[in-house]
């Protein structure tokens, strides 16, 4: 499955911010962040003393969270310091938002290869 493997990556790169991540990559991870985060909610639902594995798990992906973005900027051709638009109230965010919705650049640029 795609979701597993881009999953896989993402761990296996937990702290590198060098380098791009597709587009696809990408929303594959926050697709599986958000289903895991739901499963994690949903257990902690029904057994109140395990919610401390929803905050565990937000701690444990939380740097290859902003590695994983700072690598889709890269592959647009924009440097990971345009991950600071997030701090613009509203604006910020619906502008970072925009450029993790641009496809790929096709040739090879300053953060590396195409993958």
């Amino acid at each position: 499955m795609v979701i597993v493997e881009s999953y896989k990556r993402f761990l296996k790169n937990y702290a590198n911010f060098n380098g791009r991540s597709t587009r696809a990559d990408y929303w594959y991870v926050v697709l599986a962040n958000f289903i895991i985060g739901f499963v994690l909610g949903f257990i902690a639902g029904l057994v109140p003393a395990l919610s401390f594995l929803s905050t565990i798990y937000t701690l444990a992906t939380a740097v290859p969270g902003l590695a994983i973005v700072i690598r889709r900027l890269h592959d647009i051709n924009k440097s990971g310091w345009n991950y600071c638009l997030v701090f613009i109230p509203i604006v910020g965010a619906i502008l970072l938002l925009i450029n993790l919705c641009k496809p790929s650049v096709d040739e090879n640029n300053q953060y590396g290869v195409r993958v």
